[in-house]
């Protein structure tokens, strides 16, 4: 009998199969993790090996794998027990999970064979390879063995990504519906793969990005040309100072780092939490760690919530340790540089020490002694697409099968990892002091009801109906700082020019039809956006309800408070602004925080982005133009958000050798919860916040789940099939202790033209949830319409 494997197919089914191994191959030559070829209802699919030596099912005959894709594995036993871990917390199957994991070009079974042999076929498709008889392949075993014959991507299936070169508004005339279309695709989502734009705007889309392209607007980058190593390392070119150079650590510093450096030696790995107000060095001590994990000849992953934060992180490691080789990663690289980063993670050579966001930890990445989450309240470590995934619990599974030490970073740490430091799960290092010996800054609430406000009349401040949302005392305390040659940031956590549209004659809101939901006016673009599907229309344009053409841009984005400051500050003081619209360009992010650090800018205007681990030592004022957005969204965790990003965003003052200064803006000045933001008093609003959610029964004191369903606007047969899903995970529940909330529209009851769902589930543990989830998704077998996805732990909850 031949020898078999089981394979773990990449691509849809999905499913385990088992199959002969090829004639010539010994099964040393198929050890588990190995990607390779197998044939599959007329086509080719990249499988990867998860068992060898299975029987066959009785009385099935058995086709044999066509060819290997490499002859070493790129995961090891350690990654595929990660695979497996994940198939079993979302219920899928290991293909399910490594065709999320895998970048594209390892999935994909557009490959070309060469041969350097006399006598064979020099290049072969892998279509070519399958037709070859057994005798011709046959022959090729001994070449492929002695690395006579490589695999490679074919040259159709290289897939660059497109991204802006320019922000808006950009030089194209009004008329061209399809480069605007195009444009605003990436504006809105980012860069993405050209074959994700295909899909999005068709096949003749390509003549669009070659126009686009010469007129600087658009940029492919395929991320080939320096080559697979060069393209993902990464080496400081300015002038570093390593850790041997730095100023010596203060007393705080110290003291932890002597708590945390013996944890290194576990071998059974232990999660810490770094609980440091802001500016007291919790990065350099990372650094410090980092050295430490080096040295015992260990890697290091230092991850970050966003792109700019883990650039600047990888950018303070590669000063820290100069001539390191390091790797960054994250989503907006282009894929050939992403599947480089990714093979080198799982080879010998691979980077001691790489940074990037929650994607790196999915790395296959072999030996890693230390894990950093900076930031890690934050809210984008976790994914809620796709694979619904928080980076904290990989986190935690990864430093248990490496023996890693886990650091968790945080001013205001999330309340959950908080609650287990206070039970003793994850022990707490403290660092309650400044670097520097700063005091952190002065809070000032600010009563927006009734006060004086800076109108939006083109920046002048006479009487009008539409007023901005800056106060008189926050205008005159901007302009004193101003004047004084400090700098000033100003959160406004909304996006856009304007979020509301309303239209004088039908007394409506232009809503996305998709969506039901408000147009937000982005002026820069002349475009009114829907932020939950990406739909947009020009503006000005008809009414689409009734014709008419007179509109009130009503509410503030951060687009308008941004122009709304011309009328504040001195004549020619420089203002930046950092939201996701100027952000989709990663390097437009770096450059805006550098004009800002180098006091090019000297106002820095922005969302929630502004609050997040940067350090600018001439910043004195902060202030917070709306405190109250946020704080009544229906989601239990809407008062830890909003708390978080306060404090945070109050951190940025006053970090340098002059006091800062922070005023929030609020319609609810004696509410109990800005006791404790003036005070910065985490603890107290923890106390606060635990005894609420212990009455509620909310995490940490349940386990909770999120059944999401939903079903195209007219589907109309979707209403029963949801309530009938519903009764399935009721009966289910019973005996399990789970208590089932719904289901019921979701608070985005229609987005994309679907109706959505949702359904709650608190439960005792995990298990549970899975349990109740399974006997819905068993309700609705074969129902293609009804997409039902399981949330554990969701974050999002709108």
């Amino acid at each position: 009998m031949s020898a078999t494997c089981t394979i773990a197919l990449t691509a849809p089914p999905y499913s385990l199969l088992t199959y002969t191994l090829p004639s010539g191959f010994g099964p040393e030559a198929f050890p588990r993790g190995l990607r390779l070829l197998v044939p599959v209802a007329g086509t080719l699919r990249v499988g990867v090996v998860w068992e060898t030596g299975a029987p066959p099912p009785a009385g099935v005959t058995l086709r044999p794998a066509l060819w290997p894709l490499e002859r070493a594995p790129l995961g090891d036993a350690a990654y595929l027990e990660l695979v497996e871990n994940l198939a079993s917390r979302h219920l899928a199957t290991p293909g399910r999970i490594l065709g999320l994991l895998l970048p594209k070009g390892l999935r994909t079974s557009r490959m070309v064979f060469e041969v350097d042999e006399a006598g064979l076929p020099r290049r072969l498709t892998a279509l070519a390879l399958s037709r070859l008889g057994p005798e011709a392949r046959l022959a090729l075993v001994d070449p492929w063995r002695r690395g006579a014959m490589r695999c490679r991507l074919a040259e159709d299936a290289n897939d660059p990504l497109c991204a802006l070169a320019a922000d808006p508004p950009w030089p194209v005339r009004p008329g061209a519906a399809r480069q605007i279309a195009l444009l605003d695709l990436l504006c809105d989502l980012g860069p993405m793969p050209l074959s994700d734009v295909k899909k999005r705007l068709g096949q003749g889309v390509l003549p669009l990005l070659r126009r686009l392209t010469a007129l600087g607007l658009v940029r492919l980058d395929a991320g080939e040309s320096a080559g697979p190593k060069a393209a993902c390392v990464v080496r400081e070119a300015a002038p570093s100072q390593d850790l041997a150079s730095a100023p010596p650590l203060t007393a705080e510093q110290a003291a932890a780092l002597d708590a945390l450096a013996p944890v290194l030696s576990n071998p059974d790995g232990a999660a810490r939490l770094v609980f440091g107000v802001t500016g007291s060095g919790k990065t350099r001590l990372y650094m410090e760690l980092a050295a430490r994990t080096l040295a015992l000849g260990r890697r290091v992953l230092l991850l970050a919530p966003e792109v700019a934060l883990a650039v600047k992180l990888h950018r303070a490691a590669t000063r820290a340790f100069p001539g390191q080789d390091s790797l960054l990663y994250h989503g907006y690289q282009p894929p050939a540089v992403r599947e480089a980063a990714f093979r080198r993670a799982a080879g010998n050579d691979a980077p001691r020490l790489v940074a990037g966001t929650r994607s790196a930890l999915l790395l296959p990445l072999r030996d890693i002694g230390l894990i950093v989450l900076d930031e890690e309240h934050d809210g984008a470590f976790k994914q809620e697409d796709r694979l619904p995934y928080q980076a904290k619990e990989v986190a935690f599974f990864r430093a248990r099968q490496a023996g890693a030490l886990l650091v968790l970073g945080s001013a205001t740490p999330d309340v959950k990892t908080f609650h287990a430091a206070r039970e003793g799960h994850v022990p707490m290092v403290r660092l309650r002091q400044r670097v520097g010996g700063g005091g952190m800054p002065a809070i000032e609430l600010v009563d927006m009801r009734g006060a004086a406000k800076l109108t939006s009349v083109a920046g002048s401040r006479e009487t009008g109906d539409r007023t901005g949302i800056l106060t008189d005392r926050a205008a005159e305390e901007l302009a004193r700082t101003v004047a004084a040659g400090d700098q000033a940031m100003i959160l406004i956590n909304r996006r856009g020019y304007a979020p509301l549209l309303f239209c004088l004659d039908c007394e409506t809101p232009v809503r996305c039809p998709a969506c039901e939901l408000s147009f937000t006016y982005h002026k820069d673009r002349e475009r009114l956006v829907c932020h939950y599907c990406g739909a947009s229309r020009p503006h000005p344009s008809p009414c689409p309800g009734c014709g008419g053409a007179s509109f009130l841009p009503m509410g503030v984005g951060s687009e308008l408070l941004e122009e709304q400051l011309a009328g504040v500050l001195p004549a020619g003081t420089a203002v930046a602004r950092l939201d996701r619209d100027v952000a989709r360009r990663p390097e437009r992010a770096e450059a805006i925080l550098e004009d800002f650090a180098s006091g090019r800018a000297q106002v820095l205007v922005g969302t929630q982005m502004l609050s997040k681990g940067h350090h600018f030592p001439d910043v004195t004022l902060v202030v917070a133009a709306d405190a109250d957005l946020g704080r009544s969204l229906p989601d239990y965790r809407a008062s830890e958000r909003t708390f978080q990003l306060l404090t945070q965003v109050a951190g940025r003052a006053g970090r340098g050798s002059r006091p800062g200064r922070v005023l929030i803006q609020t319609r609810t000045p004696n509410d109990p919860f800005f006791t404790h933001v003036l005070s910065g008093d985490f603890e107290g609003f923890f106390e606060l916040e635990l005894s609420r959610r212990r009455r509620l029964c909310y995490p940490p004191f349940t386990r909770l789940g999120l059944a999401r369903l939903s079903f195209p606007r007219e589907f109309e047969e979707g209403f029963g099939l949801v309530a009938a899903a519903g009764e399935a995970m009721r009966r289910a529940a019973a005996p399990l202790g789970v208590r089932v909330l719904g289901p019921a529209p979701a608070p985005l009851a229609l987005v994309a033209g679907r109706r959505r769902f949702h359904c709650l589930l608190k439960a005792p543990d995990w298990p549970a949830v899975r349990q109740v989830f399974a006997a819905a998704r068993q309700a609705l077998a074969g129902v293609a319409q009804v997409r039902l996805v399981l949330d554990l732990d969701p974050v999002d909850m709108l």
